[in-house]
């Protein structure tokens, strides 16, 4: 028969579980017109001149180009993959990071700054294995400057990953899947790591809509500050997962090597392609999935109390 405890650990794991989808399941509704805005300026490379009219200057410009030559719809290019995969990932995201506080206590009473960086790290890097081949078909298809009218479905855009690069390391399941762990990984450890331990430092707001506004400034932060490290490996992703400069040549393979490779074609800056619309999405979207995450999981463990 079940104990109590087994109980108590598998309803706690389901209220993780339930609450960290939801967090992502919104978040990704709201912000992934930002996300593709993200995408195309860090497959832009220094080769495409500005006066070319596939060219984007900036955000701005990138955002009235595709409204004008792809439709208002093609904001949401993409979609469904990071749609199917955000639920179970900030499932898996917010769940692993409770468990690997866990591992990383050393034994301490409660967990400190190292632990919550070092949880975010261990969450951040095993959730990569699990959205790594959404990323690739989300990539491809936000790449693809075609009217949305003519665009291709998720799934034609997955069959013909896989009837050309296959599922293994080049294909749908690994294709620049370090450069993935190395993106998810850091940020979490920043995200997780500065929101928990500024969180403890600065004292609870009495009034609830400080205590809101509490919440809603360290999530801020610690999204802004997640991207700001976790930047460059984002872009050595999306040009080993988007379209090679050469048909059928591969020039972007290797996420260290990509690193420098951009760095030595286009400079520093280049490696921090996108984080403008990385910033814009991630900030204000880091505040929302903290958000629902903790009301949603109040909410369940008020709800069905033990």
């Amino acid at each position: 028969m079940e104990s109590k405890t087994e109980r108590s650990l598998l309803k706690n794991a389901a209220f993780q579980l339930t609450a960290g989808g939801s967090a992502g399941c919104i978040e990704v509704m709201i912000m992934h017109p930002l996300d593709l805005i993200k995408t195309r300026l860090q497959l832009q490379s220094a080769s495409l001149p500005a006066s070319d009219p596939n060219h984007y200057s900036g955000v701005r410009d990138c955002m009235v180009k595709m409204y004008r030559q792809e439709g208002l719809r093609s904001f949401w290019k993409g979609l469904i993959p990071p749609v199917m995969v955000e639920t179970p990932k900030r499932a898996w995201k917010f769940f692993t990071f409770e468990q690997f506080q866990k591992v990383f206590l050393f034994g301490a009473d409660k967990p400190g700054a190292m632990t919550y960086s070092l949880a975010g790290l261990g969450s951040g890097v095993t959730e990569a294995i699990i959205v790594n081949p959404f990323e690739v078909v989300k990539v491809k298809m936000q790449s693809n400057r075609s009217h949305q009218s003519k665009a291709p479905s998720t799934w034609s855009v997955a069959r013909e990953i896989i009837k050309e690069d296959g599922l293994g390391r080049n294909g749908l399941l690994g294709k620049g899947i370090t450069a993935t762990m190395g993106r998810n990984g850091f940020f979490n450890m920043i995200y997780f790591g500065f929101y928990h331990t500024a969180k403890n430092w600065l004292p609870t707001a009495s009034d609830s809509k400080l205590e809101f506004l509490r919440k809603v400034g360290l999530g801020l932060t610690a999204g802004t500050l997640g991207c700001c490290v976790n930047i460059p490996f984002d872009v050595a992703k999306s040009r080993i997962q988007g379209p090679q400069p050469v048909p059928g040549v591969v020039k972007y393979q290797g996420t260290a090597r990509v690193i420098a490779m951009v760095y030595r074609e286009e400079g520093f800056l280049a490696l921090y392609k996108g984080l403008v619309p990385k910033i814009m999405r991630l900030g204000p979207g880091g505040a929302i999935m903290l958000l629902v995450y903790e009301n949603v999981h109040d909410y369940l463990v008020r709800k069905y109390p033990d």
